[in-house]
């Protein structure tokens, strides 16, 4: 696995959490806060698992400041690859947009079980994502 793009993004241990923050209110954010607005915000552990809230698909090459697949020297356009985006919604916690692995776009609905999980975003950095729950139980039969 590469270095992660931000290294508090999410936990580390064989079953990582994305790390979001409880506010002195109760309500729990995603990222967790930096500087002086962490004052008071208590790290929080993520739900690994969600439903998916809504979708669709980034087909073109995003603009600056991205750094995946495609934007490196000697990478353009045709290099590439189109990506699932969607909100997913962390029951009683927060929804968070995140990368969707493991599907097409004709197989997403709303409402369907997602699990986090870590994938490479370029040559030397790993990034989030969240994947079908489907998709891992029958990889594991």
């Amino acid at each position: 696995m590469g270095q992660k793009i931000d290294p508090e993004l999410w936990s580390d241990g064989p079953e990582p959490h994305l790390m979001g923050g409880r506010l002195p209110s109760g309500e729990i954010v995603f990222p967790m806060p930096v500087g002086d607005a962490a004052e008071g915000v208590e790290p929080y552990k993520l739900s690994r698992r969600g439903k998916l809230w809504s979708w669709t698909s980034q087909g073109f090459l995003p603009k600056e400041p991205y750094e995946g697949p495609g934007s490196g020297p000697g990478e353009g356009p045709p290099d590439f690859q189109p990506f699932l985006l969607g909100y997913v919604e962390l029951p009683g916690e927060v929804i968070v947009e995140s990368r969707i692995t493991g599907a097409k776009l004709e197989d997403l609905h709303l409402g369907m079980d997602l699990e986090f999980c870590i994938v490479p975003f370029n040559a030397t950095h790993d990034t989030f994502a969240f994947r079908p729950i489907a998709n891992i139980e029958s990889q594991a039969a």
